[in-house]
């Protein structure tokens, strides 16, 4: 899952959960029971889940690209100065 798949699931896992939980609640303020408000939430829980925890192809559209091990050897990293080049010089 890539960086914006992430978003995305946190996105409708949110968007899910609040829908779901609107919806118990009136249906079980229509209906006057407290058990199918529990069991429309948790429906949508459950739901919420098989949509956003499995890693589905539609939150892979933007993957990142790798170095390959042999590019990474090309082009050792820097190295830093040191700190000390960068010290003003005192005034006496």
């Amino acid at each position: 899952m890539d960086w914006q798949g992430q978003k995305l699931s946190e996105q409708l896992m949110q968007i899910m959960l609040v829908a779901f939980g609107i919806i118990g609640f009136i249906s079980g303020y229509a209906l006057g029971s407290f058990q199918t408000m529990l069991y429309v939430y948790a429906a949508g829980v459950v739901l919420t889940s098989l949509v956003t925890i499995p890693d589905w192809p539609f939150f892979n559209r933007n993957p990142l690209n790798w170095l390959d091990p042999s590019e990474v050897e090309k082009h050792p990293k820097p190295q830093n100065s040191n700190a000390t080049s960068k010290k003003k010089a005192s005034k006496k």
